[in-house]
């Protein structure tokens, strides 16, 4: 099966968040086709809004220069900066450059890309009104919730206005967390209206834990990411992610300096789908996981 990856941050040594050439994606891009992946969204994540003005405008040039990267790249995942500051909801992202939505940023951000902006994640608790929200849905953009603690009215407002998905659901949170009114539980209650997107390493959500996940949400309402950052692909060692240096131990966990949380993964698609076949899932509903319902969600079918 050929999967669509909607958030890969990089690949292979090559990190969409740094400088890049068109001739490093043009790798990246071979590499994923030998990986089952047909298409992705490349991920730019949170920093200053120039200079992730000046990422997404590198991958759009590439995009439009480079036939081969134009196959496999899709579009842009803007993820950030528009997302809860606080320690646990933020994650890898640098707490630095988070900040409240605003139309004039979001604006910036999505001229940039030229039109290739399919995805963007936020906070709803960030964008109040809902302005940013209803903005981008009107651009034919997807926006989703993730790094957020927003409440069960903050969701339910930002669903509405037109929020339809959720990123990387069972991470962008604290460890611990209240037992029952936590976002976990929050965004399932809401999984009939959601795209709950998942990591399915066995480190960013147990196994255990998908499989509840994925049966309470549905497989027909589920999306598998990989998340990856430069190291996928690669063994153990130290790479890039944006402005972080990512630690990757013989255990190919990605972690923050020091390891107090992970950063990103380095999971590849047939890691991914021989994880999903281990839980006990059918290769059709594997196909609908990381092939089918990411190209419905974005309306690429």
């Amino acid at each position: 099966m050929n999967a669509f990856d909607l958030q890969i941050n990089g690949y292979a040594g090559i990190d969409f968040n740094s400088a890049c050439t068109v001739e490093d994606l043009e790798q990246v891009c071979e590499l994923l086709r030998e990986d089952q992946v047909a298409g992705i969204l490349a991920t730019i994540i949170t920093a200053d809004i120039p200079v992730m003005v000046e990422r997404i405008a590198q991958l759009t040039n590439a995009i439009e220069k480079s036939e081969p990267v134009r196959r496999m790249i899709a579009g842009i995942h803007i993820e950030g900066p528009f997302i809860n500051s606080e320690p646990g909801y933020v994650g890898a992202h640098d707490v630095s450059f988070v900040t409240s939505a605003s139309l004039e940023s979001a604006k910036r951000l999505v001229d940039a890309s030229g039109g290739l902006t399919r995805l963007f994640t936020l906070a709803p608790e960030q964008d109040p009104d809902c302005h940013v929200v209803r903005w981008l849905v009107d651009q034919g953009i997807v926006v989703a919730a993730g790094h957020t603690n927003a409440s069960l009215d903050e969701l339910k407002s930002a669903i509405d206005n037109g929020l339809s998905m959720f990123t990387h659901l069972g991470n962008g949170c604290p460890m611990n967390l209240h037992r029952h009114n936590n976002i976990i539980q929050r965004a399932l209650s809401f999984s009939a209206q959601l795209w709950c997107c998942y990591i399915a390493d066995g480190v960013h959500v147990d196994f255990f834990a998908l499989k509840n996940y994925l049966r309470c949400a549905g497989i027909e309402k589920s999306i598998i990411v990989t998340d990856a950052i430069s190291a996928a692909r690669l063994g153990p060692g130290t790479y890039r992610l944006s402005d972080w240096e990512i630690e990757v131990g013989d255990d190919l966990i990605a972690m923050a300096p020091g390891g107090d949380h992970f950063v990103g993964s380095t999971m590849t698609m047939p890691r991914t789908i021989k994880n999903l076949r281990t839980i006990g899932l059918s290769n059709s509903d594997i196909e609908t996981l990381v092939a089918l319902n990411p190209i419905k969600a974005l309306g690429l079918n």
